[in-house]
């Protein structure tokens, strides 16, 4: 008898890592939070009474989509501020919101109701960015979804913190306090060059190289912060980072739809990731990401939804195909960015930006269990000459059935089995009725 054991069969085991595979007919055998088999359905051979089995007959198996970038508790102002320039979004409208209605029981409502719609969406990790992160990683722990927590500084006080030594307080504390959590990992998360001045973004790249924790930014988000940048400076927010000892492999600047070609090279030299928020970035108009260009100089780019405020959804599926068209669009190219490589940035990579990738981002052996099925038998998916096409190019939410995370069935049959899916409705019902 094996004790927390499952073997799943499905035709097609996609691992993303080693690139290019498909496993057709496969099964991956999981031993409490780990992956300790994967060979072909073929050769498996059943131990006992105490392996739970799972036929997946018309399903894909891929790793757990890794959301590189979220403000998960801003799920409660979902469509709050639509249809508006992103400073004006951001100063007339989040901002003054957030100071009415953040505390604790906003982020851990607000993060409960994200886990929901993220794991229900083949989500098994995500890397935040908000106040009160100690009740967004209890949040995400009740969930059971995998979660990189963001120590966040900026300029001005919030309910979690007065000043600037307070949030540097709080944050490491809450890197303290889940320092052990199988499923909780922290990260430096200042707000954004304009909204963090030069001491505290020094103090966090010496800190961050002392805990050893990435950097997670929002990063020349718009052509207007680079102009008030040179204007306020005389440097462009990438060169002051770089000035700052910022400019690292731990650095995941976000969105970056701002870049000129020494700054290309820039990231690539210094192996910083970009983290890539599409739908997000066309909603507010922010600009077009050069993603084609970056990867062609070997920048990691992984994938990202932003906030259901600014989205407004937190779909990762949907985000796949957005970025694998807007970056043929951009690059006027229709290779850019091809289906395998749309769904490694969603995976592996997302994995490596995080230091993760020893433990998720692809299907293998030693790997946690964050799994996710995809049922392709749907007449929307069919015929399938290539299931990673289809994932990428067809596949809807909906045809999500089956996820893991670290072993753990948290999605059974298109079920949540960790939350109350009817509560968290009326607690966002109640917010909104607040928030009116």
């Amino acid at each position: 008898m094996v004790p927390n054991a499952q073997a799943l069969h499905a035709r097609w085991v996609i691992p993303v890592e080693p690139a290019g595979q498909v496993l057709e007919h496969h099964t991956v055998v999981i031993e409490n939070a780990t992956i300790r088999a994967v060979l072909p359905t073929s050769e498996w051979r059943s131990p006992g009474p105490g392996m739970e089995e799972l036929t997946l007959p018309e399903h894909a198996l891929i790793p757990g989509l890794v959301n590189t970038h979220t403000h998960a508790a801003m799920s409660l102002f979902r469509g709050m501020a639509d249809d508006r320039p992103l400073m004006d979004w951001l100063t007339n409208h989040i901002w003054p919101a957030e100071a009415r209605a953040v505390n604790r029981e906003f982020v851990r409502d607000g993060t409960r109701l994200a886990a929901a719609e993220m794991l229900l969406g083949g989500t098994t990790c995500m890397n935040d960015m908000y106040f009160f992160g100690d009740e967004a990683a209890a949040a995400a722990i009740e969930a059971g979804l995998r979660a990189v927590i963001g120590m966040i500084v900026i300029g001005f006080p919030s309910a979690w913190a007065a000043d600037v030594d307070e949030y540097f307080r709080k944050g490491q504390a809450v890197h303290d306090q889940y320092r052990d959590h199988p499923l909780i990992t922290t990260a430096f998360a200042p707000h954004a060059p304009y909204t963090v001045d030069d001491a505290a973004l020094t103090r966090i790249a010496t800190l961050a190289e002392e805990l050893d924790c990435p950097v997670h930014m929002h990063v020349q988000e718009t052509a207007d912060e680079v102009e008030q940048a040179i204007a306020a400076n005389g440097l462009r927010p990438l060169r002051r980072l770089q000035g700052l000892g910022l400019v690292t492999p731990r650095l995941l600047a976000v969105h970056a739809t701002c870049l000129d070609p020494e700054e290309m090279d820039l990231l690539a030299t210094r192996g910083v990731t970009v983290v890539h928020c599409p739908e997000s970035n066309l909603k507010l108009a922010s600009g077009f990401c050069p993603v084609a260009e970056l990867l062609a100089r070997g920048v990691n780019v992984a994938l990202g939804t932003d906030g259901a405020a600014s989205n407004n959804d937190l779909d990762m599926l949907g985000e796949l195909r957005t970025a694998s068209l807007l970056a043929k669009g951009v690059a006027g190219d229709p290779c850019a960015l091809p289906a395998a490589q749309a769904l490694r940035m969603a995976t592996w990579n997302g994995a490596q930006a995080l230091g993760l990738e020893r433990s998720i981002g692809s299907i293998g052996v030693g790997k946690q269990a964050d799994l996710v099925a995809i049922d392709l038998g749907d007449l929307r998916a069919r015929p399938v000459y290539d299931p990673v096409s289809q994932i990428v190019y067809s596949a809807h939410r909906d045809q999500v059935t089956q996820v893991w995370v670290a072993g753990r069935h948290v999605v059974r049959n298109r079920q949540l089995a960790t939350l109350d899916v009817l509560g968290l409705k009326a607690s966002a019902e109640e917010w909104g009725q607040r928030l009116l």
